[in-house]
């Protein structure tokens, strides 16, 4: 008898802990206020911010011209030491890509990684820098894309193998990664350094490529922007951003600002790689912008 009540408590023990991990792990959604305070949108801003956050060049189809680059159809493979993720259509279609979502459901994935469905999303979407991203920005950023062409082009399901293939366990890596408080303390930083701090932070996710991970996945802030190995396992390394001798240490604010508007650096050497998309993107912007961008990373930690 005694033995049976042990097996019995061990199994109430074991289902309250299954019911308690569930419950803290669970997709979170925002209140629905929130979306529900946005202002009326902003196009022109949403615009802004598609390019900050290089929107076109994952979500393009794979070498789409430059006039097709609004064309979000998906399709592109990310490959990783995870698997190989595929970048959805978020498109205005209403079946294949984002057309039918609302706001809330569009804002809940780029801040929570929550799907539509309330699944977690892969972070290979980069909500864990997208989170810290402005309530307005994000709404005018959706009402942008439903201006853009529609595509009804379907992506492929993720390739992943077991067990990242289980979507439950990503509750638990938001629980470590997921958090909208700086990546760096500026305590002295003025207006300027702190609009940059935003775009680098946020909606340009400079630091899901340039600073290192460890082995869940999650980025090593202690090394923030000090640069990683290419994300999808070829040659190369992704550089380190940092002001220190190697990284923009020898660069002013003006160089950087420059090297982001044209391409080309202070010894004429030109953009290559992966990150000219992102320097087109950025040239896209406005020259405040480039400008706050630089004045941030020369104001960061030299890692």
């Amino acid at each position: 008898m005694t033995l049976r009540k042990i097996a019995t408590g061990l199994v109430m023990v074991a289902v309250l802990a299954v019911a308690a991990f569930l419950y803290v792990t669970a997709p979170e959604r925002l209140p629905a206020e929130v979306w529900a305070s946005a202002g009326a949108p902003d196009l022109a801003n949403g615009e802004r911010i598609f390019h900050a956050g290089g929107c076109s060049s994952c979500h393009a189809a794979p070498g789409a011209p430059d006039d097709r680059k609004t064309v979000l159809s998906g399709g592109l493979a990310l490959k990783s030491p995870f698997g190989t993720f595929h970048v959805p259509n978020i498109s205005p279609d209403e079946t294949a890509g984002i057309g039918a979502w609302t706001l809330a459901e569009f804002g809940d994935a780029m801040k929570r990684g929550t799907g539509r469905d309330g699944e977690h999303l892969y972070p290979s979407f980069p909500y864990a820098s997208y989170s810290r991203m402005t309530v307005q920005d994000i709404a005018d950023l959706y009402a942008y894309l439903g201006t853009l062409p529609k595509s009804a082009d379907v992506a492929p399901e993720h390739d992943l193998p077991f067990p990242f293939n289980v979507r439950l366990s990503l509750g638990g890596w938001k629980r470590l990664y997921l958090d909208e408080a700086p990546r760096v303390t500026l305590s002295d930083a003025d207006e300027k350094v702190r609009h940059g701090q935003y775009l680098v932070e946020g909606p340009g996710h400079c630091g899901e490529c340039h600073t290192p991970r460890d082995i869940l996945g999650g980025l090593k802030t202690d090394q923030w922007l000090a640069g990683a190995p290419n994300p999808e396992g070829g040659e190369g390394r992704v550089p380190n951003i940092t002001p220190r001798e190697g990284g923009f240490g020898g660069w002013s604010e003006g160089d950087i600002a420059s090297y982001l508007e044209t391409g080309f650096t202070p010894e004429f050497d030109s953009v290559g790689g992966a990150m000219v998309a992102v320097q087109k993107n950025l040239a896209a912007l406005p020259a405040a912008d480039r400008e706050a961008i630089a004045a941030y990373l020369k104001a960061i930690p030299a890692r």
